[in-house]
């Protein structure tokens, strides 16, 4: 295995295979500041949402308390009339520090002379790049917990060239709907799938629409459009149409407009539980079903959130059939490492929307597998899992978001560095609201020095309407999904 495949873990220290190097330069004051830039050159979410931060050393499960300030009202007076006072409050939003993330490998005896440089661009990049990944998809995540507040923009599979800017500009308008100040912290986040779509498009890229003279063309860059910063992130998800599935049809005259949430239907041959996600053709966003009449064929379904746009007579619904929790003690709330599943014939992917039971609330996203056993989501459990319990996995398609800086906090802070006298050197540097450390220790068994980069951070939403879901594009090309290696650096 190439050196540069690391993969970040949150428990328990995974690498690959160590090729010979020595433990020269192994300075860890030298490592984290190095890592530290290396870290905000590669994430992008991370980059822009609300970054809380204070130089205070923490450990795993404390809670930081941000705030977030009240919207003053202008009031009218005359000029007999004395000024009204507004309350200058703000509200309290906790972040537990409840992500550990770390990312360790071994740097073998053997060869004396290699340089720092050198064992930068051998480990500590790759290593750190890693947690840049990691952040990102955690943060990524996120997008799909917003259909709580907003109703999602845009159609799972159905964005192309020619109604790219269309659905920018949806997203732009839920946006200024929600009150969201036009300001340039406004973001977009695309998927590769969805960036190819909207290059496509010549108002993005033809220099008589831009007036960049060829400069989008050239460097297929998509810069601010509609008042939003545009980027490409290689981890945000894409969901691929290969899990099982079953369909029914929408069965009322004249389908059904926006905002119905009772839907008669019909062609359904087996129970569909609280939980599962669909979609439903013409309406083409993620709907989790709350609860569907007749048991084994159903006739109705509830759904937890309306549709967002109309639906024809026949229209067809697609169930994702879900999968179960394979774990006879199940697992407490709080958990945060792998969860051990089964019942899928085709397993889920990096970046799926997963829920777990008749929970319709607290949606996670799949950011790890092993793509035969277990799945890691991107927060610890809320509630308590039980063995056999329903593992819901949203549909397919692109996952992209829109939002303002203050849709998400991420909060760091530093972490201890170990006791002295205990055989281990060890940095913490801190810029720009991030915070990493570096431990490095001798390991005689081993016969070498195991480096561990590791990171204490919390992720919440901040501001519940300052970001909407994009479903978007369907894939353009082959691309690997089976293999773990590939979709553990989530691209795409």
């Amino acid at each position: 295995m190439h050196p540069d495949k690391f993969i970040m873990s949150r428990h328990g220290n995974r690498f690959f295979d160590e090729p010979a190097n020595d433990n020269t330069a192994l300075t860890p004051e030298l490592w984290a500041n190095e890592g530290l830039a290396i870290l905000e050159e590669n994430m992008v979410l991370g980059n822009l949402v609300f970054r809380d931060f204070e130089n205070v050393i923490a450990k795993f499960g404390d809670v930081v308390n941000t705030r977030k300030p009240r919207k003053f009202t202008a009031l009218r007076k005359t000029d007999a009339d004395p000024v009204t006072i507004q309350p200058a409050i703000s509200d309290n939003i906790p972040v537990p520090l409840d992500q550990h993330a770390h990312t360790s490998f071994m740097i073998m005896d053997g060869e004396e002379s290699t340089s720092f440089k050198n064992l930068v661009d051998l480990y500590l990049r790759p290593g750190v790049i890693s947690l840049a990944s990691y952040v990102d998809k955690v943060l990524s995540g996120q997008a799909i917990r917003f259909i709580q507040y907003t109703p999602p923009a845009g159609g799972l599979g159905q964005m192309i060239g020619s109604n790219a800017a269309n659905y920018l500009l949806n997203a732009r308008q839920a946006l200024n709907v929600n009150l969201i100040p036009v300001d340039y912290n406004r973001h977009v986040i695309l998927n590769p799938y969805s960036e190819t779509a909207v290059l496509e498009n010549p108002n993005f890229t033809a220099a008589y629409f831009v007036g960049d003279e060829g400069t989008a063309l050239r460097t297929a860059s998509l810069g601010s459009k509609y008042g939003m910063n545009i980027f490409m992130a290689q981890n945000q998800p894409y969901v691929p149409a290969l899990n099982t599935t079953v369909t029914g049809a929408v069965n009322h005259a004249g389908g059904y407009p926006a905002g119905t949430q009772v839907l008669t239907v019909s062609g359904f041959t087996a129970a569909i539980s609280a939980g599962t996600w669909i979609t439903i053709a013409g309406d083409n966003t993620p709907l989790q079903v709350v609860s569907a009449v007749t048991g084994s064929n159903p006739t109705t379904i509830t759904l937890q959130n309306p549709i967002s746009n109309a639906v024809l007579q026949s229209a067809v619904i697609t169930v994702y059939v879900p999968g179960a929790i394979n774990l006879t003690a199940g697992y407490p709330a709080g958990y945060s490492e792998e969860i051990l599943v089964d019942g899928f014939t085709v397993w889920p992917f990096i970046g799926q929307p997963v829920t777990f039971g008749a929970d319709n609330i607290n949606i996670y996203s799949i950011i790890g597998t092993d793509g035969s056993s277990y799945i890691t989501v991107d927060r610890p459990i809320v509630n308590n899992l039980t063995n056999g319990q329903s593992v819901n996995i949203g549909p397919a398609g692109s996952y992209n978001f829109a939002f303002h800086r203050n849709a998400l906090a991420l909060v760091s802070r530093p972490l201890a560095l170990p006791r002295v006298g205990v055989g281990a050197l060890a940095a913490n540097v801190t810029y720009n609201n991030l915070s990493m450390r570096v431990v490095m220790s001798y390991q005689g068994k081993d016969q070498g020095t195991l480096v561990t980069l590791d990171m204490l951070l919390g992720v919440a939403i901040f501001e519940k309407m300052a970001g909407v879901l994009l479903c978007a594009a369907a894939r353009r090309m082959m691309r690997f999904e089976e293999s773990p290696d590939t979709a553990e650096q989530g691209a795409g």
